[in-house]
């Protein structure tokens, strides 16, 4: 009884992971920094990080496209998170699609050791296809949020990211000239519209 009653009594830090995902112009890295300013409210120790290779709008601050930003920790690989969170509370991983495979395990482990992790990224690719690490870790997290951009042709809610230019390679950092948010519909459509 004498194990019972020390193990109830014990404090168990909580943690989790929470995914926010969604097609590009989204509000995706909004609601990343959204959350991660009212953690800094609540005087919890935040760390944000992002690829080394997205270097749209800065070197090392996340931007979102309504220009809100926050300082953070550019990487190499996903095992470098392990090594930079140190003691933060909460943990914010912008673009992760751009991660390595090894981002699942990455997640698991931060939380695991109690800390709150936010992940953001594309859920798709621009075929429509799911994209690097993401599907993975949103079978892990204990919350997972889909937003939605407005369809750039018909004005339904989009989830795909339609890519404007002829360019095969999966990764392509682009903005509002290479891409643009479309509906199921209307992404069928311009595929169709691609192969013809």
């Amino acid at each position: 009884m004498q194990f019972l009653e020390n193990s109830i009594t014990e404090k168990v830090q909580p943690g989790w992971v929470e995914v926010v995902v969604g097609s590009m112009f989204s509000g995706k890295t909004e609601e990343l920094l959204r959350r991660l300013k009212r953690a800094r409210f609540a005087k919890q120790r935040v760390e944000i990080f992002k690829p080394i290779i997205d270097t749209r709008y800065s070197i090392e601050e996340v931007v979102s496209h309504d220009e809100n930003v926050t300082i953070s920790t550019p990487v190499e690989s996903s095992q470098n998170i392990i090594l930079l969170a140190g003691s933060a509370d909460v943990v914010g991983i912008d673009e992760a699609q751009f991660f390595d495979k090894g981002l699942v395990e990455v997640c698991n482990q931060l939380a695991n050791m109690g800390k709150r992790v936010i992940v953001a990224g594309l859920d798709m690719d621009f075929l429509g296809k799911p994209f690097g690490p993401i599907p993975d870790i949103m079978a892990i997290a204990e919350h997972v949020t889909k937003v939605h951009a407005i369809c750039m042709r018909c004005g339904s809610l989009a989830q795909y990211s339609h890519r404007l230019i002829k360019q095969d390679k999966l990764v392509l950092l682009g903005e509002k000239e290479s891409y643009e948010p479309l509906c199921r519909a209307c992404f069928n459509k311009a595929l169709n519209e691609g192969k013809s």
